[in-house]
């Protein structure tokens, strides 16, 4: 019978700098935001800032092209007795025409306002 051979004992390898002293993390943009450091407040600032100027240009661009019919119709007179399948083109266009205006405004501004998010967190990540 033989002799069940000694487990070995474990071992602690620890490095010679254990006393030294620790490197201090980078400020990060989310440590400032979350920190709510002047910088951490321009970030957010100019975050806020983008997407306002979105909203904006997307109501603008959806008034301009909805707010346009009454003029339409006032400066084209044909446009107010012209019929498709016996329904007038004023009744078309503000009855059906503008929810796929609507539509396509909010699907533009939610694309751009993610696109804007992301590109903040990118900016802010690398900080």
């Amino acid at each position: 019978m033989t002799t069940p051979e000694p487990v070995p004992r474990r071992v602690r390898v620890t490095s010679p700098r254990t006393s030294a002293a620790r490197r201090t993390t980078a400020h990060t943009g989310t440590r400032e935001i979350d920190e709510q450091t002047r910088v951490g407040e321009v970030y957010m600032n100019s975050l806020i800032q983008s997407q306002l100027r979105l909203a904006l240009a997307v109501i603008a661009g959806a008034t301009v092209a909805l707010g346009g019919l009454p003029l339409l119709f006032l400066l084209v007179p044909a446009t107010r007795t012209f019929a498709i399948f016996g329904v007038p083109l004023p009744w078309v266009l503000l009855g059906v025409a503008v929810y796929p205006v609507v539509y396509v405004a909010a699907r533009i501004y939610v694309r751009q306002a993610e696109r804007i998010e992301t590109e903040f967190t990118e900016f802010v990540g690398r900080k």
